[in-house]
């Protein structure tokens, strides 16, 4: 083997080990990593906005993971958003007043639902609905109302 297939060796194995890394950093970062409950229920909540919320984005409570976000469909009765979680069975005293709320995580901006116990006595359970929903901030809709209002204070009618 002469000096040059070495190198060129070196540098292929090089390519390959930087490629699966990106790969592996890509995984992680895009929440992939396996969840499965068996014992879990399942809830449901509708949303106005769910603004690139996907399946299999957490669902937290108190910053601890406690489901996953199993489906995403559109009612076309309600004109909404209806997101379907599978909760973890560890988790089963989310009182029947619990909100769902999505929010943006970390500098990439992947969402999830923010999951805040109410104060009900009765626990939701396998099938449940969640009612009181905050939908997802789009920071478009946002900067568009600003722009919008600031026209608005320079050329009054």
């Amino acid at each position: 083997m002469n000096k040059t297939t070495i190198l060129e060796t070196g540098v292929g194995l090089f390519v390959v080990l930087g490629l699966a890394a990106l790969f592996m950093l890509a995984m992680k970062m895009s929440n992939f990593a396996t969840y499965s409950s068996k014992d879990g229920y399942t809830v449901t909540a509708r949303f106005e906005e769910i603004g690139g919320l996907k399946v299999q984005a957490p669902v937290n409570a108190g910053g601890v993971r406690v489901g996953r976000v199993t489906g995403i469909d559109y009612d076309e009765k309600r004109y909404q958003a209806k997101v379907t979680m599978q909760i973890d069975g560890r988790y089963k005293a989310f009182p029947t007043d619990t909100t769902a709320a999505i929010y943006t995580a970390g500098l990439l901006g992947e969402k999830y639902i923010g999951l805040e116990p109410g104060g009900e006595t009765e626990y939701l359970k396998n099938g449940s609905e969640i009612r009181l929903t905050q939908s997802a901030l789009v920071m478009e809709r946002v900067l568009g109302q600003f722009l919008f209002n600031k026209a608005q204070e320079k050329f009054p009618n």
